[in-house]
Protein backbone atom coordinates (compact mmCIF):
# COMPACT_ATOMS: atom_id res chain seq x y z
CA UNK A 1 0.00 0.00 0.00
CA UNK A 2 1.27 3.46 -1.13
CA UNK A 3 -0.22 6.86 0.27
CA UNK A 4 -0.42 9.56 -2.43
CA UNK A 5 0.13 13.57 -1.76
CA UNK A 6 -3.32 13.93 -1.04
CA UNK A 7 -3.55 11.25 1.84
CA UNK A 8 -4.98 8.08 -0.33
CA UNK A 9 -4.25 4.63 0.38
CA UNK A 10 -3.52 2.72 -2.78
CA UNK A 11 -2.66 -0.87 -3.79
CA UNK A 12 0.24 -1.46 -5.55
CA UNK A 13 -0.48 -3.61 -9.29
CA UNK A 14 2.37 -5.52 -8.33
CA UNK A 15 0.66 -8.47 -5.72
CA UNK A 16 3.97 -9.73 -5.12
CA UNK A 17 5.04 -6.42 -3.44
CA UNK A 18 1.88 -5.84 -2.36
CA UNK A 19 2.43 -8.26 -0.22
CA UNK A 20 5.64 -7.32 0.88
CA UNK A 21 4.89 -3.99 2.46
CA UNK A 22 4.01 -3.82 5.93
CA UNK A 23 1.26 -1.79 5.46
CA UNK A 24 -0.82 -4.28 2.66
CA UNK A 25 -4.20 -4.13 3.43
CA UNK A 26 -7.23 -6.61 2.69
CA UNK A 27 -8.47 -6.96 -0.60
CA UNK A 28 -11.53 -8.72 -0.82
CA UNK A 29 -13.73 -10.37 -4.06
CA UNK A 30 -15.61 -7.30 -4.55
CA UNK A 31 -12.93 -4.52 -4.63
CA UNK A 32 -10.20 -2.97 -2.44
CA UNK A 33 -11.52 -1.29 0.57
CA UNK A 34 -11.63 2.43 0.11
CA UNK A 35 -9.31 4.58 2.81
CA UNK A 36 -8.92 7.77 2.07
CA UNK A 37 -7.48 9.80 4.65
CA UNK A 38 -6.87 13.45 5.32
CA UNK A 39 -4.17 13.76 7.68
CA UNK A 40 -4.67 17.85 8.26
CA UNK A 41 -7.53 16.60 10.25
CA UNK A 42 -5.88 14.61 13.27
CA UNK A 43 -6.79 12.47 15.72
CA UNK A 44 -10.30 11.19 13.83
CA UNK A 45 -8.87 10.78 10.22
CA UNK A 46 -6.26 8.91 11.24
CA UNK A 47 -8.50 6.04 12.48
CA UNK A 48 -9.34 4.19 8.92
CA UNK A 49 -5.11 3.77 8.45
CA UNK A 50 -4.80 2.92 12.05
CA UNK A 51 -7.42 -0.21 11.27
CA UNK A 52 -5.99 -1.38 8.16
CA UNK A 53 -2.41 -1.24 8.83
CA UNK A 54 -2.91 -3.06 12.65
CA UNK A 55 -5.51 -5.58 10.81
CA UNK A 56 -2.30 -6.24 8.51
CA UNK A 57 0.28 -6.46 11.90
CA UNK A 58 -2.10 -8.62 13.32
CA UNK A 59 -1.59 -11.41 10.98
CA UNK A 60 1.71 -12.88 11.96
CA UNK A 61 1.29 -11.46 15.87
CA UNK A 62 -1.75 -12.86 16.32
CA UNK A 63 -0.84 -16.67 16.18
CA UNK A 64 2.15 -16.08 17.83
CA UNK A 65 -0.68 -14.53 20.86
CA UNK A 66 -2.82 -17.46 20.24
CA UNK A 67 -0.72 -19.89 21.83
CA UNK A 68 1.68 -18.28 24.34
CA UNK A 69 -0.96 -16.68 26.23
CA UNK A 70 -0.46 -20.13 28.65
CA UNK A 71 3.34 -19.72 28.75
CA UNK A 72 3.96 -23.84 27.76
CA UNK A 73 2.98 -23.99 23.83
CA UNK A 74 6.09 -25.54 21.97
CA UNK A 75 5.80 -26.84 18.41
CA UNK A 76 7.67 -28.29 15.91
CA UNK A 77 8.53 -26.27 12.47
CA UNK A 78 7.95 -28.76 9.64
CA UNK A 79 10.29 -27.11 7.65
CA UNK A 80 13.21 -27.08 9.85
CA UNK A 81 12.62 -29.68 12.18
CA UNK A 82 13.01 -27.81 14.93
CA UNK A 83 10.80 -27.95 18.36
CA UNK A 84 10.65 -25.65 20.37
CA UNK A 85 8.71 -22.78 22.16
CA UNK A 86 6.39 -20.51 19.88
CA UNK A 87 7.71 -17.46 21.46
CA UNK A 88 8.53 -15.68 24.80
CA UNK A 89 5.71 -14.35 27.01
CA UNK A 90 7.28 -10.84 28.08
CA UNK A 91 7.81 -10.08 24.17
CA UNK A 92 4.49 -11.61 23.14
CA UNK A 93 2.80 -9.24 26.02
CA UNK A 94 3.97 -6.18 24.92
CA UNK A 95 3.27 -6.57 20.76
CA UNK A 96 -0.12 -7.51 21.71
CA UNK A 97 -0.50 -4.65 24.09
CA UNK A 98 0.75 -2.64 21.28
CA UNK A 99 -1.55 -4.09 18.65
CA UNK A 100 -4.34 -4.35 20.76
CA UNK A 101 -4.16 -0.38 21.26
CA UNK A 102 -2.97 0.82 17.59
CA UNK A 103 -6.38 -1.11 16.69
CA UNK A 104 -8.71 0.46 19.21
CA UNK A 105 -6.91 3.96 18.65
CA UNK A 106 -8.89 3.57 15.32
CA UNK A 107 -11.58 2.46 17.13
CA UNK A 108 -12.41 5.62 19.43
CA UNK A 109 -11.29 8.07 17.39
CA UNK A 110 -14.22 7.12 15.06
CA UNK A 111 -17.03 6.28 17.82
CA UNK A 112 -16.77 2.74 16.89
CA UNK A 113 -16.11 1.16 20.52
CA UNK A 114 -19.43 -1.08 21.96
CA UNK A 115 -19.54 -1.98 25.61
CA UNK A 116 -21.16 -4.49 27.19
CA UNK A 117 -21.88 -3.94 30.46
CA UNK A 118 -22.75 -5.92 33.06
CA UNK A 119 -21.16 -5.44 37.30
CA UNK A 120 -17.47 -5.44 37.33
CA UNK A 121 -15.55 -5.29 41.10
CA UNK A 122 -12.65 -2.71 40.26
CA UNK A 123 -10.49 -3.91 42.95
CA UNK A 124 -10.51 -7.30 41.25
CA UNK A 125 -9.77 -6.21 37.93
CA UNK A 126 -7.03 -4.45 39.22
CA UNK A 127 -6.08 -8.22 40.49
CA UNK A 128 -6.29 -9.72 37.62
CA UNK A 129 -4.41 -7.15 35.36
CA UNK A 130 -1.46 -7.14 37.68
CA UNK A 131 -1.43 -10.69 37.83
CA UNK A 132 -0.89 -10.24 33.86
CA UNK A 133 1.94 -7.65 33.92
CA UNK A 134 3.48 -9.74 36.91
CA UNK A 135 3.73 -12.91 34.86
CA UNK A 136 5.37 -11.00 32.03
CA UNK A 137 8.16 -10.23 34.54
CA UNK A 138 7.06 -6.61 34.31
CA UNK A 139 6.83 -5.26 37.62
CA UNK A 140 9.46 -7.43 39.24
CA UNK A 141 12.46 -4.24 39.35
CA UNK A 142 9.22 -2.27 40.83
CA UNK A 143 7.58 -2.07 44.53
CA UNK A 144 3.52 -2.47 43.99
CA UNK A 145 1.53 -1.72 46.83
CA UNK A 146 -2.56 -2.31 46.56
CA UNK A 147 -4.78 -0.63 48.98
CA UNK A 148 -8.80 -2.67 47.37
CA UNK A 149 -11.97 -2.57 48.54
CA UNK A 150 -14.76 -3.92 46.39
CA UNK A 151 -16.16 -1.67 44.39
CA UNK A 152 -18.74 -2.49 41.52
CA UNK A 153 -19.14 -0.40 38.19
CA UNK A 154 -21.52 -1.04 35.53
CA UNK A 155 -19.16 -1.48 32.79
CA UNK A 156 -17.78 -3.71 29.99
CA UNK A 157 -14.96 -5.69 31.95
CA UNK A 158 -12.56 -6.03 28.70
CA UNK A 159 -12.32 -1.98 28.85
CA UNK A 160 -11.96 -1.75 32.46
CA UNK A 161 -9.32 -4.13 32.26
CA UNK A 162 -7.81 -1.76 29.00
CA UNK A 163 -7.97 1.05 31.12
CA UNK A 164 -6.28 -0.36 34.16
CA UNK A 165 -3.72 -1.97 32.38
CA UNK A 166 -3.09 1.06 30.59
CA UNK A 167 -2.49 3.09 34.01
CA UNK A 168 -0.16 0.48 35.16
CA UNK A 169 2.16 0.18 31.92
CA UNK A 170 2.00 3.94 32.08
CA UNK A 171 3.23 3.96 35.81
CA UNK A 172 6.18 0.78 35.25
CA UNK A 173 7.26 2.47 31.69
CA UNK A 174 8.08 6.06 33.16
CA UNK A 175 9.71 4.64 36.67
CA UNK A 176 13.22 3.50 37.79
CA UNK A 177 14.03 0.46 39.12
CA UNK A 178 12.97 0.37 42.90
CA UNK A 179 10.47 2.67 42.57
CA UNK A 180 6.98 2.70 44.02
CA UNK A 181 3.53 2.07 42.46
CA UNK A 182 0.27 2.34 44.78
CA UNK A 183 -2.95 1.59 43.44
CA UNK A 184 -5.93 2.63 45.16
CA UNK A 185 -9.43 1.20 44.65
CA UNK A 186 -12.40 3.26 47.11
CA UNK A 187 -16.02 3.99 46.92
CA UNK A 188 -16.65 8.04 47.29
CA UNK A 189 -20.40 9.00 47.57
CA UNK A 190 -22.17 7.39 44.71
CA UNK A 191 -18.87 6.98 42.54
CA UNK A 192 -15.77 3.98 42.25
CA UNK A 193 -12.52 5.80 42.72
CA UNK A 194 -9.41 4.14 41.06
CA UNK A 195 -6.05 5.54 41.55
CA UNK A 196 -2.56 4.70 40.45
CA UNK A 197 0.21 6.77 42.02
CA UNK A 198 4.04 6.46 41.02
CA UNK A 199 7.10 7.77 42.20
CA UNK A 200 8.78 7.87 38.99
CA UNK A 201 9.81 10.77 36.18
CA UNK A 202 6.31 12.85 36.81
CA UNK A 203 5.10 15.10 34.21
CA UNK A 204 6.45 18.15 33.48
CA UNK A 205 4.12 21.56 33.21
CA UNK A 206 3.93 22.01 29.72
CA UNK A 207 3.20 18.22 29.31
CA UNK A 208 0.69 17.86 31.70
CA UNK A 209 -2.27 19.62 30.04
CA UNK A 210 -2.20 17.79 27.17
CA UNK A 211 -1.44 13.78 28.90
CA UNK A 212 -4.33 12.76 27.33
CA UNK A 213 -3.66 13.70 23.37
CA UNK A 214 -3.25 11.13 21.39
CA UNK A 215 0.78 10.71 20.13
CA UNK A 216 1.65 13.24 23.31
CA UNK A 217 4.78 11.37 25.25
CA UNK A 218 7.01 12.77 27.90
CA UNK A 219 10.76 13.61 27.03
CA UNK A 220 12.40 10.39 25.42
CA UNK A 221 16.01 9.56 24.40
CA UNK A 222 16.22 9.12 20.59
CA UNK A 223 17.37 5.33 21.16
CA UNK A 224 12.80 5.66 22.23
CA UNK A 225 13.85 3.25 25.14
CA UNK A 226 10.17 3.64 26.64
CA UNK A 227 9.01 2.52 23.82
CA UNK A 228 4.99 3.08 23.08
CA UNK A 229 3.16 5.53 21.23
CA UNK A 230 1.43 8.08 23.15
CA UNK A 231 -1.66 6.43 22.72
CA UNK A 232 -2.68 4.43 25.82
CA UNK A 233 -3.26 7.38 27.78
CA UNK A 234 -5.64 9.14 25.17
CA UNK A 235 -7.91 5.53 24.91
CA UNK A 236 -7.58 5.80 28.95
CA UNK A 237 -9.31 8.74 28.20
CA UNK A 238 -12.59 7.99 26.21
CA UNK A 239 -13.07 4.53 27.49
CA UNK A 240 -13.63 6.14 30.48
CA UNK A 241 -16.08 8.67 28.99
CA UNK A 242 -17.74 6.03 27.54
CA UNK A 243 -18.55 4.49 30.84
CA UNK A 244 -19.77 7.98 31.54
CA UNK A 245 -16.41 8.72 33.94
CA UNK A 246 -13.96 10.95 34.39
CA UNK A 247 -10.22 10.75 34.25
CA UNK A 248 -7.15 13.46 36.00
CA UNK A 249 -3.48 13.45 35.94
CA UNK A 250 -1.62 15.43 38.90
CA UNK A 251 2.29 15.44 39.03
CA UNK A 252 4.03 18.07 40.93
CA UNK A 253 6.57 18.30 37.88
CA UNK A 254 9.28 16.25 36.48
CA UNK A 255 11.17 13.69 38.52
CA UNK A 256 7.89 13.93 41.31
CA UNK A 257 5.89 11.46 40.19
CA UNK A 258 2.61 11.19 38.90
CA UNK A 259 -1.36 9.91 40.14
CA UNK A 260 -3.71 9.35 37.41
CA UNK A 261 -7.56 9.24 38.96
CA UNK A 262 -10.44 7.81 37.68
CA UNK A 263 -14.08 7.89 38.54
CA UNK A 264 -16.83 5.68 37.60
CA UNK A 265 -20.58 5.83 38.45
CA UNK A 266 -21.08 2.61 41.45
CA UNK A 267 -23.34 0.38 41.01
CA UNK A 268 -24.65 -2.34 43.54
CA UNK A 269 -22.86 -5.93 43.51
CA UNK A 270 -24.87 -8.52 42.04
CA UNK A 271 -27.07 -10.42 44.25
CA UNK A 272 -25.38 -14.00 43.05
CA UNK A 273 -21.70 -14.29 42.02
CA UNK A 274 -21.29 -17.13 39.70
CA UNK A 275 -17.94 -19.03 38.86
CA UNK A 276 -17.07 -19.00 35.63
CA UNK A 277 -17.59 -22.12 33.13
CA UNK A 278 -14.46 -24.28 33.27
CA UNK A 279 -12.63 -24.65 30.21
CA UNK A 280 -12.76 -28.47 29.14
CA UNK A 281 -10.06 -30.35 29.01
CA UNK A 282 -8.51 -29.83 25.85
CA UNK A 283 -6.24 -32.70 25.27
CA UNK A 284 -8.81 -35.37 26.27
CA UNK A 285 -11.57 -34.14 24.16
CA UNK A 286 -12.83 -35.74 21.11
CA UNK A 287 -10.67 -34.80 18.35
CA UNK A 288 -12.31 -32.07 15.60
CA UNK A 289 -11.35 -32.16 12.23
CA UNK A 290 -10.88 -28.82 11.30
CA UNK A 291 -10.09 -26.74 7.96
CA UNK A 292 -7.29 -24.10 8.48
CA UNK A 293 -7.89 -20.99 5.30
CA UNK A 294 -4.98 -18.44 5.92
CA UNK A 295 -2.70 -17.15 3.36
CA UNK A 296 0.00 -16.17 5.86
CA UNK A 297 2.15 -18.83 6.22
CA UNK A 298 3.96 -17.98 9.63
CA UNK A 299 0.36 -17.55 11.01
CA UNK A 300 -1.01 -21.11 9.61
CA UNK A 301 1.87 -22.77 10.55
CA UNK A 302 1.49 -21.53 14.10
CA UNK A 303 -2.19 -22.19 14.31
CA UNK A 304 -1.81 -25.72 12.65
CA UNK A 305 0.71 -26.57 15.56
CA UNK A 306 -1.83 -24.98 18.18
CA UNK A 307 -4.41 -27.12 17.04
CA UNK A 308 -2.62 -30.02 16.31
CA UNK A 309 -1.48 -29.94 20.47
CA UNK A 310 -4.84 -29.68 21.54
CA UNK A 311 -5.24 -33.14 19.38
CA UNK A 312 -7.39 -32.12 16.72
CA UNK A 313 -6.94 -33.47 12.54
CA UNK A 314 -5.95 -30.28 11.09
CA UNK A 315 -6.58 -29.50 7.23
CA UNK A 316 -4.33 -26.44 5.43
CA UNK A 317 -4.96 -24.41 2.65
CA UNK A 318 -3.23 -21.05 1.59
CA UNK A 319 -6.32 -20.05 -0.20
CA UNK A 320 -10.09 -19.77 -0.93
CA UNK A 321 -10.19 -21.91 -3.85
CA UNK A 322 -8.03 -24.97 -1.65
CA UNK A 323 -9.96 -24.27 0.81
CA UNK A 324 -13.40 -24.38 -1.16
CA UNK A 325 -11.68 -27.77 -2.64
CA UNK A 326 -11.01 -29.89 0.86
CA UNK A 327 -14.73 -28.51 2.15
CA UNK A 328 -16.32 -30.03 -0.72
CA UNK A 329 -13.81 -33.77 -0.31
CA UNK A 330 -13.39 -33.88 3.20
CA UNK A 331 -15.57 -34.78 6.06
CA UNK A 332 -15.06 -31.22 8.64
CA UNK A 333 -16.50 -30.23 11.58
CA UNK A 334 -14.63 -27.38 11.73
CA UNK A 335 -13.62 -24.74 9.33
CA UNK A 336 -11.57 -21.34 10.25
CA UNK A 337 -11.03 -19.07 7.80
CA UNK A 338 -9.43 -15.97 7.29
CA UNK A 339 -10.81 -13.06 6.02
CA UNK A 340 -8.67 -11.23 3.82
CA UNK A 341 -7.60 -13.74 1.34
CA UNK A 342 -6.16 -13.20 -1.72
CA UNK A 343 -8.41 -13.60 -5.06
CA UNK A 344 -11.96 -14.93 -3.10
CA UNK A 345 -12.35 -13.57 0.35
CA UNK A 346 -13.19 -15.24 3.01
CA UNK A 347 -17.06 -14.29 2.72
CA UNK A 348 -17.17 -15.60 -0.89
CA UNK A 349 -15.07 -18.66 0.64
CA UNK A 350 -17.97 -19.08 2.82
CA UNK A 351 -20.61 -18.62 0.53
CA UNK A 352 -19.34 -21.55 -1.76
CA UNK A 353 -18.94 -23.69 1.22
CA UNK A 354 -22.59 -23.51 2.18
CA UNK A 355 -23.98 -23.69 -1.36
CA UNK A 356 -21.60 -27.44 -1.20
CA UNK A 357 -23.17 -30.88 0.03
CA UNK A 358 -20.86 -31.01 3.03
CA UNK A 359 -21.49 -27.65 5.09
CA UNK A 360 -24.59 -28.99 6.83
CA UNK A 361 -23.29 -29.76 9.88
CA UNK A 362 -19.68 -27.60 9.55
CA UNK A 363 -19.22 -24.74 11.70
CA UNK A 364 -17.62 -21.63 9.79
CA UNK A 365 -15.73 -19.48 12.27
CA UNK A 366 -14.80 -16.31 10.40
CA UNK A 367 -11.13 -15.18 11.99
CA UNK A 368 -10.02 -11.40 11.06
CA UNK A 369 -8.36 -8.44 12.88
CA UNK A 370 -11.87 -6.74 11.36
CA UNK A 371 -14.19 -6.42 14.39
CA UNK A 372 -16.40 -3.76 13.77
CA UNK A 373 -20.76 -4.68 13.66
CA UNK A 374 -20.50 -4.25 10.22
CA UNK A 375 -18.11 -7.23 9.71
CA UNK A 376 -19.54 -9.34 12.23
CA UNK A 377 -23.02 -8.66 9.83
CA UNK A 378 -21.62 -9.64 6.82
CA UNK A 379 -19.93 -12.78 7.96
CA UNK A 380 -23.12 -13.56 8.69
CA UNK A 381 -24.87 -13.00 5.98
CA UNK A 382 -21.89 -14.81 4.10
CA UNK A 383 -22.52 -18.19 6.16
CA UNK A 384 -20.58 -18.15 9.30
CA UNK A 385 -21.45 -18.98 12.44
CA UNK A 386 -18.93 -17.71 14.51
CA UNK A 387 -16.85 -14.03 14.24
CA UNK A 388 -13.30 -13.92 15.94
CA UNK A 389 -11.34 -10.71 16.76
CA UNK A 390 -7.47 -11.18 16.54
CA UNK A 391 -5.81 -11.09 18.50
CA UNK A 392 -8.09 -14.66 19.60
CA UNK A 393 -7.36 -16.06 23.33
CA UNK A 394 -6.32 -19.81 22.71
CA UNK A 395 -8.80 -20.72 25.48
CA UNK A 396 -11.48 -18.97 23.19
CA UNK A 397 -10.50 -20.59 20.37
CA UNK A 398 -9.95 -23.92 21.44
CA UNK A 399 -13.38 -24.22 23.43
CA UNK A 400 -14.91 -23.19 20.40
CA UNK A 401 -13.16 -25.78 18.08
CA UNK A 402 -14.19 -28.76 20.63
CA UNK A 403 -17.54 -27.64 21.53
CA UNK A 404 -18.84 -26.11 18.58
CA UNK A 405 -21.77 -27.21 16.69
CA UNK A 406 -23.70 -25.61 14.26
CA UNK A 407 -27.47 -26.06 15.76
CA UNK A 408 -26.62 -24.13 19.69
CA UNK A 409 -23.86 -22.22 18.31
CA UNK A 410 -25.82 -19.25 17.93
CA UNK A 411 -23.86 -16.91 16.13
CA UNK A 412 -20.78 -16.42 19.23
CA UNK A 413 -18.67 -13.85 18.77
CA UNK A 414 -16.09 -11.76 20.30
Amino acid sequence: MTWNAGGSAVASKDSAERRRSPFTFCTTSSGPRNVHVAFSTLPSARSAPFTVACATVQEPSSAVTLFARTGTATATSRKSGRSGPVTSFGGRWHLSALVDDLLDAGRVTSGRILLTRRPVDLAEAVRRCLSTMTSAGRTEAHVVRLDLEPVWVNADETRIDQIISNLLDNAVKYMPAGGEIHVRVTAEGDGGVLQVADSGVGISAPTLPRVFDIFVQGDQTLDRAKGGLGIGLTLVRRLVELHGGTVHAASAGSGRGSTFTVRLPRTSAPAERTAPQALPPHGLTTPRRVLLVEDNDDAREMLRAGLALAGHDVHEAADGPSGIELAATTDLDVALIDICLPGLDGYEVARRIRAGDRSESMVLVAVTGYGQAEDRFRAREAGFDAHLTKPVASEQLLTLVATAERAGLNQASS
